[in-house]
């Protein structure tokens, strides 16, 4: 098949440029998509009256066979036809004959790509809409198993206050929605239809866009045809929607290194997850949450990567745009890998209740025993002063905030009785946060209750 452009040209494209400006390696991904366009496509020019009936047929039929072909493997793509677009026409050529040129008819490259990664975007979210779900699943069922399990809350990396492991599975449970919130705002914004814009200005022909809209799915058209070949915003939109997800992957990887060593001993993670070292036997290594935490740069540049590109094109399309699949196609199983291996993981998490409750204690009490000073009428500034006070003189004496005596908590102010002493209890302490949203047992249950009807699981 010749270039489409050839009648223009009097030499031959060079075999180095021919490779340096194909995309076809990478974009062939969008092969399934670019046939179900064209089917789309063929059925309104049909109806137009570009075309009759009988090649609407033919054309139909030949692109539903290459569909066969594309999903046995039978499809062969050639660097020299540029990109996946200008291969099927190709492919449906061989099998209609000279037919299958009218495909293109109404229809640029500039338009077609949008409408192909626009279907091929809506198709992923879904998939990783379903793998979000999957996750915030796995949290809310460890949530249920730890309830009344105590850790401390951390603040500067130094132990701060008693919660329920509960109430912090949960907390991840919370960004892992907004990321599906994110990614369902991205859909919405991917679910027009540029097909019709032609390379720019639109097409000379009586195309419905709007039918074609419906036979694609698509929830609305596109109405300026130069936003629609020129823009790549819904991609932005995903690509950001995958960093800010890596980053939430990456900090719960983060706690979860941090709390499988030995220093802190808080849990053990699945044998089967883990690896070891070539040189050290003693070793078992983290190294897919180190995998996830470090995938998470990737996503960070691939947004930046089109950011980059786009921000000094002219409206309307540039050649520059080929730069949108790589980065996106990389962020999109980059992430949806990272997912399952996280829900993975934490379906074989095991937790060391006890490690944990001998930390969730001691000096992370000391916040509730200023408020306690200030519910005995103390202004906090001076209640916090006395507390303060009395973890200097534990702390000289080595000992644990849970060892003070009710004669030693009278030293600094008389304002305490042995009603403070069932203060020393980090589970009295994290029942005492009952504000919504705290962590409290009935706040938790009832947190989780929420999460289970939002995700459909009462």
């Amino acid at each position: 098949m010749q270039k489409p452009w050839e009648g223009r040209f009097k030499e031959k494209t060079e075999k180095l440029v021919e490779k340096f400006t194909q995309s076809v390696s990478f974009d062939k991904r969008l092969a399934l998509q670019d046939i179900r366009q064209s089917i789309a496509h063929v059925k309104a020019l049909s109806q137009a009256g570009v075309i009759t009936k009988e090649e609407e047929e033919l054309l139909i039929s030949g692109l539903l066979k290459l569909k066969e072909d594309v999903e046995s493997g039978k499809m062969e793509f050639l660097e020299e036809l540029e990109d996946v677009h200008m291969n099927i026409e190709r492919a449906l050529t061989e099998k209609v004959g000279e037919v299958g040129g009218k495909v293109h008819t109404a229809r640029s490259r500039n338009d077609q790509v949008a409408t192909d990664e626009r279907l091929f975007l809506k198709e992923e979210i879904e998939k990783i809409l379903k793998d979000l779900r999957k996750l915030r699943v796995a949290l809310v069922e460890l949530a249920e198993k730890t309830v009344d399990v105590l850790i401390p809350s951390y603040t500067h990396l130094q132990r701060a206050q008693p919660i329920r492991l509960a109430h912090y599975f949960l907390a991840y449970r919370e960004a892992f929605l907004t990321d599906s919130l994110r990614f369902a705002n991205a859909y919405r914004f991917a679910d027009g239809l540029p097909l019709g814009s032609g390379a720019s200005a639109g097409v000379d022909f009586p195309i419905d866009r709007f039918y074609t809209a419906k036979e694609l799915g698509f929830r609305s058209v596109i109405r300026n045809s130069l936003y629609a070949t020129a823009e790549r915003d819904f991609i932005l939109d995903v690509l950001y929607a995958c960093a800010v997800c890596g980053m939430h992957l990456s900090r719960l990887s983060e706690d979860l290194i941090l709390w499988s060593t030995e220093e802190f001993g808080f849990v053990s993670l699945p044998d089967r997850l883990c690896t070891g070292s070539s040189i050290m036997p003693q070793k078992k290594n983290p190294d897919v949450l180190e995998l996830i935490r470090g995938k998470t740069g990737r996503l960070y540049g691939n947004l930046i990567s089109l950011l980059t590109t786009l921000k000094g094109l002219p409206y309307a399309y540039n050649r520059d745009l080929q730069e949108d699949k790589e980065p996106l196609f990389d962020s999109l199983d980059t992430l949806r890998s990272s997912l399952e291996v996280m829900t993975l993981l934490l379906k074989g998490l095991q937790i060391n209740e006890e490690r944990m409750f001998s930390c969730a204690g001691g000096f992370t009490l000391a916040t509730d025993l200023a408020n306690y000073l200030v519910l005995k009428g103390l202004p906090f500034r001076q209640a916090h002063k006395v507390v303060g006070s009395l973890v200097g003189y534990l702390l000289e004496k080595g000992k644990r905030l849970e060892e003070v005596s009710l004669e030693e908590l009278k030293e600094f102010s008389e304002l305490f009785d042995e009603t403070a002493l069932k203060l020393l209890d980090p589970r009295v302490c994290a029942d005492r946060k009952k504000t919504y949203g705290g962590t409290s047992k009935e706040q938790v249950l009832m947190q989780i209750e929420n999460a289970k009807r939002e995700d459909g699981l009462l």
